[in-house]
């Protein structure tokens, strides 16, 4: 499955109301503005990567990473 910007605006939304708090709340909690929390939720694609992951790891959300599986040969 490909995650795209809205996946992830959705999953912070959901775990957000899990958790009882306002967009503006967790904009307090992560030092970010609520028109950053806002368009993040909404899947904005262009939203600062290193805010986004704050907000995630604030959230308690975790997200992992692999590299790929190469069967590339060299034929030298």
């Amino acid at each position: 499955m490909d995650i795209s910007s809205k996946h992830i605006g959705a999953l912070i939304k959901e775990v957000r109301k899990e958790l009882n708090l306002t967009q503006c709340d967790v904009a307090t909690i992560c030092g970010t503005g609520l028109r950053f929390i806002i368009e993040l939720e909404n899947g904005k694609p262009s939203c600062q990567i290193d805010k986004s992951l704050y907000v995630l790891q604030s959230l308690g959300i975790k997200i992992g990473f692999s590299k790929p599986i190469c069967s590339i040969q060299n034929d030298y």
